[in-house]
């Protein structure tokens, strides 16, 4: 569709703001709502239902409830299966109000809500689904007169919280394997973009996951959050946002039952230009898409830049150009690369972090000015400073917008110190076309996802995740089904 008809169809766009609890869309105990707009153009989206300790305590029993019975829970694999491949048909069947909802809540260009977002959420449904019934339990070796069994079970009550910048996916990463282990969910998403997780509640039920298996909960700022993470009959929580806060949920874990944390949290992944880059154009392309895809609203984006002393001069003009055609644009318009900051609070953060890279020095190569203003939406210009030093505020902090920061750096040995010198471990890629190099840097680099000559390479069958504050546990592949269940062993004597 055009711009026109994208802006047409989300006038007319019918916009669920209640929660989701026991199988029905319900308001929030107290009534409260809070205002969601959209970073579009400023407009009123929705007056959601802003949930609260009440809330959660409704939703939790409706969840142990219905995992007690067995409803999902004690249904065989392949029958879980079945119910999740309508899930994900349902999600793709629904594709263009999904991508609408996703691209009016936080800002993205309406050409990724539909093309990226939405297939990769279908995906990890359909992945997990299709996993489960091929995943074998174990038999120990014993002795003749024993037998000594291995089983994973569903560890009950999951309370997923997932951030604001792929709202649908983020939650799909979650949902899927927590789903297919059988276990009750309780959805909070960012009540910066709450609309897809509380859409996607009903076509859930549509496609036959029972009442009280799959729950959402909208609310404003971390009440209703920290009442799950509180809450002594949530057996674990999974969360994927900002470090601090992933902190507060391991203290909350402590504080209540200990249940079972895992966390995915923030970074700042170096994107490492070797002398010996097998292709310098694809490098600077590469870079430029690490930090202006999603308006660099991204947990891997590449923020910094470490580039060989040696080809400095020549890679510099290359990756200037290469982000000129990251250009910001209206997000209806599918033309668009680079659409809206999440709000106009996130635009304020992200300028301040652009005036603390002037004022310690670094210089400003390109871009650093908010954009079509006149639309009344949160847009700002992809951003590269050169002469970054590594503790300098815009190389240290995350600033989750598309600011770049390049790095100079003179042998190998420099480039991993560098690289590694961060609080974080989520992401890093290197380009080379020395094999050795290739694998003796990967190894040395402190990060969960490593890439070569490539940048956020992989799909559902690699793990994610990351090393130091950048979280634990891993989203994706089978190895995120350990999230989501507990192992048993029972030693039989025959």
């Amino acid at each position: 569709m055009t711009r026109e008809q994208w802006e047409q169809r989300s006038r007319s766009l019918a916009i669920e703001q209640r929660a989701f609890i026991d199988g029905a869309y319900r308001d929030a105990v107290g009534g409260a709502t809070f205002a969601n707009g959209s970073p579009v153009d400023g407009r009123h989206l929705a007056s959601v239902a802003s949930c609260m300790a009440e809330d959660a305590e409704l939703a939790v029993r409706a969840a142990r409830a219905s995992f007690e019975r067995g409803d999902w829970s004690r249904l065989a694999p392949v029958q879980r299966k079945r119910v999740l491949i309508a899930f994900a048909d349902l999600l793709l069947a629904h594709a263009e109000e999904l991508a609408l909802l996703e691209t009016l809540d936080m800002g993205k260009p309406i050409g990724d809500s539909l093309g990226i977002d939405v297939p990769a959420a279908a995906n990890a449904i359909r992945w997990s689904a299709e996993a489960i019934d091929k995943v074998y339990d174990e038999v120990a070796p014993t002795a003749p007169d024993q037998l000594g069994l291995v089983t994973r079970e569903p560890v009950g009550v999951v309370a997923a919280i997932v951030p604001w910048n792929f709202p649908l996916m983020m939650a799909c990463w979650k949902l899927g394997p927590a789903l297919a282990t059988g276990n009750s969910v309780i959805l909070k998403p960012s009540e910066k973009s709450p609309l897809t997780a509380i859409r996607i509640a009903q076509l859930a039920f549509e496609a036959g996951i029972p009442a009280g298996v799959f729950n959402v909960l909208p609310g404003f700022g971390h009440t209703v959050g920290q009442a799950l993470a509180l809450h002594m009959d949530v057996d674990a929580l999974v969360f994927t946002g900002s470090t601090r806060i992933a902190k507060q949920l391991l203290i909350h874990a402590g504080e209540s039952n200990m249940k079972r944390v895992w966390l995915e949290a923030g970074g700042k992944s170096p994107n490492i230009v070797f002398a010996d880059a097998p292709d310098l154009d694809a490098a600077a392309q590469a870079a430029a898409s690490a930090i202006a895809f999603n308006q660099g609203e991204v947990c891997i984006a590449g923020s910094r830049l470490l580039v060989e002393r040696s080809i400095k001069a020549r890679f510099l003009p290359r990756l200037v150009e290469a982000l000129r055609h990251w250009r910001p644009g209206h997000a209806l318009d599918p033309q668009t690369r680079v659409g809206a900051l999440v709000d106009n609070a996130h635009l304020d953060t992200v300028l301040g972090f652009i005036e603390a890279g002037r004022d310690e020095g670094a210089a400003l190569l390109c871009g650093g000015r908010q954009a079509l203003q006149e639309t009344g939406g949160s847009y700002i210009e992809p951003t590269i400073f050169d002469g970054v030093d590594n503790a300098m505020r815009i190389a240290r902090e995350e600033i989750f917008g598309p600011v770049l920061s390049v790095i100079d750096f003179d042998s190998e040995e420099e480039a991993v110190r560098i690289a590694n010198d961060t609080p974080y471990g989520l992401a890093a890629a290197l380009w080379t076309r020395d094999l050795s190099r290739a694998h003796r840097v990967a190894r040395a680099l402190r990060a969960g996802s490593v890439w070569v000559n490539q940048y956020d390479g992989g799909d559902m069958t690699a793990p994610f995740g990351g090393f130091k504050q950048s979280g634990n546990g891993r989203d994706k592949s089978l190895h995120a089904f350990d999230k989501y269940t507990e192992l048993k062993a029972t030693w039989i004597r025959l």
